[in-house]
């Protein structure tokens, strides 16, 4: 990163501050930081408690209940009156990629993480493998500033994919040099896509990952059922056209279509859409549930996609943080819109309006979901940051609690990578990630973006260091 963006870290040894934080010169200090009488939202609960909340060596060492006033000592002290302690947020669908031209493009995101309260991030799969596992063991190391980063490596497709860098299976000998290749990496679990890859392989390929106890995510081949994709031991569906599939009551009859290139992908939509069927739904959704299937939504992206036709999304407060290079890239998502008719647009928002109703569904008969942004190069105007507190709006928009919602980052997001012995709630001994938010969420989901305090990686970011994050990225750009 160019010395003009880098940001300095204070290191809770080092750093504090009047009026928020008081530094003790006790030698015999139990605890690096201790959060007095903050509001801790308990994510399993729904309940916030009035607490006290000490960190030692990155961990939660001590929570206790504010009234107790423990005489136990800290080297710093942050006064938690009136805010709202969660676990960092996690933004579980995001992109490192675009070539090497964009590697630096793509390292500035990282700052756009922690200035919005996102400690941890799962990367769907992208070109930039080598960078990603550099900015991923420097982040460990505290010498680089961003969140801690779960990525999938290259995606997993059929030969000549779309994406550049997948890896291209197209026999059982490919899928076993595929899944090797991504363990010896290592990723963190593996996604696989839908642009080439035939069923057989598709299905192949999770079956054989299942074997090896990785855990898979991503898009589902149309000439695939659900059902089968289930059963095959998938662990996470992206993005609701999958979704909707597999709640249509012709779905049988319109994949036969599929397979026999009658129709395609686009062209099964309104099929799909027009044949969905409430009891299929719950045979689904209770599928899903059973066999601990998460879904990730990203309704943002989706909102944002289907009407860039209607806004004008020039004056975007974080366009501003978006290099050329990435830019450039959203051209190709404008001109499809375009070069639409005027029913493929109108269609594509009456998809965007019933996907909301099925994550709403999703979500009312406990399908566990994972907020996502889809945030990165070629997803245009999605911007990386911001847009996991758009995702979570866009979730109580459609009726989702706020407190299913904060659910579906953090808490919900350790929970599919196997986690959560160590992220997810705010509980002694797990990693202490947290944002400290100056009002409630529960009542108000917006105030996410209202934040207080960040503490990751044994660091922490005030208000105005976390806008000191966002300025030499701006000043870079221009």
């Amino acid at each position: 990163m160019p010395s003009s963006i880098k940001i300095k870290q204070l290191s809770l040894s080092m750093f504090c501050f009047a009026t928020m934080v008081s530094c003790t010169s006790e030698p015999d200090a139990a605890y690096d930081v201790a959060i007095k009488n903050v509001n801790i939202i308990n994510l399993e609960t729904g309940q916030i408690d009035a607490s006290n909340i000490y960190l030692k060596d990155g961990l939660f060492a001590r929570i206790e209940a504010a009234v107790e006033n423990s005489k136990s000592k800290a080297n710093q002290t942050i006064d938690g009156s009136g805010k709202y302690a969660l676990p960092g947020f996690w933004d579980n669908h995001v992109h490192f990629r675009g070539g090497d031209s964009l590697i630096e493009a793509n390292k500035n995101f990282l700052n756009l993480y922690i200035a919005n309260g996102i400690t941890s991030v799962r990367d769907a799969g992208g070109d930039l493998t080598s960078s990603v596992m550099e900015w991923k063991t420097g982040i460990a190391d505290k010498k680089l500033t961003g969140p801690s980063i779960f990525t999938s490596g290259p995606k997993i497709d059929g030969p000549g994919a779309t994406w550049a860098g997948s890896l291209e299976v197209e026999n059982d000998e490919g899928i076993n040099k595929a899944l090797d290749s991504l363990q010896a990496i290592p990723v963190d679990f593996v996604k696989l896509y839908d642009s080439q890859i035939s069923g057989d392989n598709y299905l192949k390929t999770i079956q054989e990952a299942e074997k090896r106890n990785l855990i898979t995510s991503g898009h589902m081949p149309f000439t695939v059922e659900l059902d089968a994709t289930i059963d095959a031991g998938i662990n996470a569906i992206e993005h609701l056209y999958y979704i909707m599939k597999g709640c249509s009551s012709d779905e049988k009859e319109i994949t036969e279509q599929l397979i026999k290139k009658e129709i395609g992908f686009w062209d099964a939509m309104p099929l799909l859409q027009s044949s969905y069927s409430d009891s299929t739904a719950m045979e689904t959704f209770t599928k899903l549930k059973q066999n601990n299937v998460f879904v990730v939504p990203t309704l943002h992206i989706g909102g944002v996609l289907s009407y860039l036709d209607e806004v004008d999304h020039s004056k975007d407060t974080y366009l501003q943080f978006m290099s050329p290079g990435i830019q450039k890239t959203y051209q190709g998502r404008i001109d499809r819109v375009k070069n639409a008719s005027k029913k493929q647009v109108t269609d594509r928002k009456a998809l965007d309006q019933f996907f909301g109703q099925l994550a709403f569904k999703l979500n009312n008969n406990g399908v566990s979901l994972l907020a996502g942004s889809d945030s990165g190069a070629y997803n245009s105007y999605t911007y990386p940051g911001i847009s996991l507190h758009k995702e979570l709006e866009a979730m109580v928009a459609i009726g989702i609690s706020p407190l299913d919602a904060l659910r579906a980052s953090a808490y919900n997001g350790a929970k599919f990578l196997k986690k959560s012995d160590d992220y997810g709630t705010i509980s002694k001994g797990k990693i202490a990630d947290i944002v400290l938010l100056n009002s409630n969420p529960l009542e108000d989901i917006k105030q996410t973006k209202n934040i207080f305090m960040v503490l990751t990686n044994g660091v922490i970011y005030t208000e105005t260091s976390l806008e000191n994050l966002l300025k030499p990225i701006a000043n870079h750009i221009k």
